[in-house]
């Protein structure tokens, strides 16, 4: 016997939990599969946008103070050149990914989400999904089984592969030395990401073409964060990801919605990731609650707007040698502009603003 739901939401991570969360807030039954179990730790941003936060809130996803840390703010350091820009209103937080997938899932169990770890998705149907525990029929299924989504794949959605092959790794420290920014580091051939995500412990993330992308060895373009990092205590094992930047052909088609990476995986170059996941399951539950899930392209559309603008404009200098080692030094001449990319970043600001009238000025040293 088929077992059925209003919503049907394939994949157990930040966009798949964070799509069940609004669904039974707006009153849908909803029931989500995932092939793996609880605790569910993979590479990714650990850092939330202003913006995001605000969404976790609206989502009642409570995260506990000794597991998260407040950041104010974005700084690209390379060498002696160092650039900030501060948030104009409120701050993003650094949350370890364990820490926030156990607070979606505490919240997402409170609400009533019918939720079977350990059940994979084994092909689509004309009405839901055939899976390791039968049949599963629904009026939606929501594919957010990441960015070599399967659901995506059996629907006819895939699109053309990422123009730029990236990657990343990442390793977890605790440190009396944490910042009050995400600091991005710049080197000749890769970039190293900085977050605040307790109160002594920092996430660092590395990104680069060059592969095999190795935490021990990609450290070594980075002296000065090498010395840093020296007597810091290592808290995580290392998980790697990529490639970055794939784009699916629709977001939308039938009775079938992507969200998270499933539905275009930015590039972590402007640190948007799970923000941009969470609007997309608010917009998306939105567009069902109209009854009307092809609303919800044009919905994607607006929110991958400025993500994949400000991804495009900075890739186009970060994959250049000749411009990588100019990026910081120019922001650092010109503050108002990285302030502007920022405050985009962070939703302060749409992507026809006029320039702001104030910024942050250069500041060099700590945080």
């Amino acid at each position: 016997m088929a077992d059925a739901a209003d919503l049907l939401v394939v994949g157990g991570g930040p966009a798949g939990l964070a799509t069940a969360i609004e669904a039974r807030l707006a009153g849908f039954d909803t029931l989500l599969i995932d092939r793996r179990k609880p605790p569910i730790d993979v590479a990714c941003g650990e850092g939330l946008m202003p913006v995001g936060v605000e969404r976790l809130h609206a989502l009642g996803v409570e995260i506990p103070e000794n597991e998260r840390a407040p950041f104010h703010g974005i700084r690209y350091v390379r060498g002696d050149s160092t650039v900030d820009a501060r948030f104009a209103a409120g701050a993003g937080q650094g949350i370890r990914r364990s820490s926030l997938h156990r607070a979606l899932v505490r919240r997402a169990e409170e609400l009533g989400v019918r939720v079977r770890w350990g059940v994979a998705a084994r092909g689509l149907r004309p009405d839901g999904i055939d899976s390791d525990d039968g049949a599963l029929t629904a009026q939606w299924t929501v594919a957010a089984d990441g960015r070599s989504s399967a659901v995506r794949q059996w629907a006819a959605l895939d699109g053309r592969p990422a123009k730029r092959r990236r990657f990343g790794v990442r390793r977890h420290f605790r440190t009396a030395d944490v910042p009050r920014m995400v600091e991005v580091h710049w080197s000749e051939r890769a970039e190293a990401y900085i977050t605040p995500v307790g109160p002594d412990v920092i996430g660092v993330a590395m990104l680069s073409a060059v592969t095999p992308v190795r935490f021990d060895t990609m450290i070594l373009e980075f002296p000065d964060l090498r010395e840093r990092l020296a007597g810091a205590e290592v808290v995580s094992r290392d998980r790697g990801a990529g490639p970055f930047g794939q784009r699916p052909a629709a977001v939308v088609r039938g009775t079938i919605a992507l969200v998270g990476d499933a539905s275009g995986c930015l590039d972590p170059i402007t640190g948007e990731g799970i923000s941009v996941a969470f609007a997309e399951a608010h917009a998306l539950v939105q567009s069902l609650e109209r009854g009307r899930i092809e609303d919800y392209a044009a919905a994607h559309r607006r929110i991958m707007r400025v993500p994949r603008a400000l991804t495009a404009l900075l890739l186009a200098a970060a994959t250049r040698p000749r411009l990588r080692g100019l990026i910081v030094p120019a922001l650092q001449a010109q503050p108002r502009v990285f302030s502007r990319l920022v405050r985009l970043a962070a939703r302060e600001l749409s992507i026809d603003s006029p320039p702001p009238p104030r910024y942050s000025p250069v500041r060099q040293g700590g945080p």
